[in-house]
């Protein structure tokens, strides 16, 4: 039985003059900023008082039913563990096939690709404007050949994969399917997600090509494609990590993911396509930072406000078109290259805030990746530090077990609160695209980061081992060294392929791309022709400058 609001007002203030003031006379309570992550000031105590607007049967309900704030699920992690997803990639695709078999040895449950930086732009590893860039943040592919390697041995009909691909991520796709098809596994039967969320890349990543709306149709183009050939795979995955580590606060790194939820849901209905059609494959991907109740309160949050946009700004009928399914990377920009072994401490809080939050996957940063990319030592640690979670804490015994805490369901009523606040403005500017090109999110992002810098540089916030507890201590951890080898294999693998394959053929078919890009025609069909033709990522992308041209970046200050 409740106790009345007026009566719980009453000991609330009859606590503060008893027993709260007596205490804080003998003893102040300690000098410190009691602020979130994202600056926000957090109260002393939170009671039934700060839930008092709140409807739990239409604001929280049961786990598995709408507004699905408490998970998606009804049994949560007693009836499906999450995904154990560790993002990897450097080097030579050799490499990088070697570094995901070594990982599924040790229980990791899905793959997780990287790309360099030359793939990433979709250039070729031997365009001029790339030269240095092999391999150094994810691994290099120029053409089918080296997807194949990538892949090789790896059993795709039985887990899923995730790709880190934005502007050229249909080609890369292709690239996956056509291996796929090569080896006689159905398309019906690959599961897997593809990043391509070209909107997050104007607004904090700038990974980009094509100009927004071309890089749009691309988007579409996918959806449409995966709906009726790829229907377990998710075609996107709208990315706030990115939007977070440019320095976004919580609440801009929600409500600016689920605006460009909006934006490509809208892009689809005006294309033709049915919102349930597409909807139950849309995805997220989502930051874990340090402030433990904060990032919990943002994927309960994130879950309400999806579900209710879905079923009341777009009409979908399918439940499954309202569920908010979502990866979590812990915060790779939390984490310091002093006294680094004490990243493992912040990735364990930062993952099990994701565990709480009702992950659907999750990766887990390595300790020594603020100095370079994984060892295989620390990959396997932050490997284990989610196995432990899962199978020794406890915390995936029962289903949202902080759902009804005072101060998380406060915090999640703020975050949707604040969310909705930036959906305004947002809309008020024309919608995210427009948002974009006045330089709206990036200033917003900018300011962010600056207040919570000049936060740290002033001491208001502590960090282990830059402002407090700092010491100088020579490093000890292992560095990964890449294959010095590898970057002639590429390209001589490259070379290889051009000489090789039917170039008549691959000109036709690149052509074909070319007039389909001039016209409305959804160009998946063509882009896996032309992989299956061996065209490089380089020569495809470069057909759609051609066509499309290139972004160039301008914000109205």
């Amino acid at each position: 039985m409740f106790e009345p609001q007026d009566k719980i007002q009453q000991a609330q203030e009859q606590w503060e003059q008893q027993t709260l003031w007596p205490s804080l006379n003998k003893k102040s309570e300690r000098d410190a900023a009691f602020i979130t992550t994202s600056s926000a000031p957090i109260n002393r105590l939170y009671t039934p008082l700060d839930l008092a607007e709140n409807d739990y049967l239409n604001d929280i309900a049961h786990p598995g039913e709408y507004p699905y704030t408490r998970g998606i699920h009804p049994t949560g992690y007693r009836g499906k563990m999450w995904t154990m997803r560790m993002f990897a990639g450097f080097g030579s695709a050799e490499e990088t096939n070697a570094r995901f078999k070594y990982l599924l040895e040790q229980g990791q449950t899905g793959l997780s690709i990287a790309f360099d930086m030359p793939t990433l732009y979709g250039r070729d590893t031997d365009h001029p404007l790339v030269e240095g860039e092999f391999g150094k943040c994810g691994v290099a592919i120029s053409s089918l050949a080296d997807m194949e390697i990538l892949l090789d041995g790896l059993p795709l009909d039985e887990i899923s994969t995730s790709m880190t691909i934005n502007s050229p991520a249909a080609m890369v796709w292709a690239m996956y399917l056509v291996v796929a098809e090569k080896w006689g596994i159905p398309l019906t039967k690959l599961r897997g997600t593809l990043q391509n969320d070209i909107l997050k890349e104007y607004i904090a990543q700038n990974e980009y090509i094509f100009p927004p709306e071309p890089s749009m149709r691309l988007v579409v183009d996918t959806f449409d494609f995966g709906a009726q050939e790829v229907p377990q795979w998710n075609t996107i995955s709208i990315s706030g990590y990115h939007i977070r580590e440019a320095g976004s606060t919580a609440a801009q790194e929600l409500a600016f993911t689920l605006a460009d939820g909006i934006a490509y849901v809208q892009a689809a209905v005006d294309r033709g396509l049915d919102v349930d059609s597409i909807a139950p494959r849309l995805s997220f991907f989502f930051n874990a930072h340090n402030d433990f109740f904060e990032e919990i309160a943002k994927y309960r949050a994130a879950r309400r406000v999806w579900a209710r946009t879905m079923r009341e700004r777009f009409g979908a009928k399918n439940p499954r078109s309202w569920w908010l399914r979502f990866h979590s990377q812990t915060a790779g920009c939390s984490l310091t290259a002093q006294q680094p072994e004490m990243n493992i401490a912040r990735t364990t809080i930062q993952a099990l805030a994701a565990v709480l939050g009702g992950t659907q996957s999750l990766h887990t940063n390595s300790m020594d990746e603020a100095l370079a990319l994984p060892s295989e030592k620390a990959a396997t640690i932050a490997l284990r530090t989610q196995q432990i979670i899962a199978e020794e804490s406890g915390v995936t015994n029962t289903v949202d077990p902080l759902g009804g805490s005072y101060f998380v369901e406060a915090l999640t009523d703020c975050m949707e609160h604040e969310c909705l606040e930036y959906f305004q403005k947002i809309d008020d500017q024309g919608g995210v695209i427009p948002a974009i090109r006045n330089g709206y999110f990036q200033n917003e992002i900018a300011d962010a980061a600056y207040r919570y810098q000049q936060e740290i540089d002033g001491h208001v916030r502590g960090i282990i081992g830059v402002n407090q507890q700092v010491v100088k201590v020579p490093l000890e951890i292992p560095i990964l060294e890449m294959d010095p080898e590898g970057e002639t294999r590429h390209m001589a693998r490259l070379n290889h392929v051009r000489t090789t394959r039917d170039n008549v053929l691959v000109e036709g078919r690149l052509s074909a791309l070319r007039m389909g890009a001039k016209g409305d025609a959804n160009l998946m069909p063509l882009i896996l022709d032309c992989v299956r033709a061996y065209a490089t990522i380089g020569e495809m992308c470069d057909v759609l400058r051609e066509v499309f041209g290139v972004h160039q970046e301008t914000i109205a200050v």
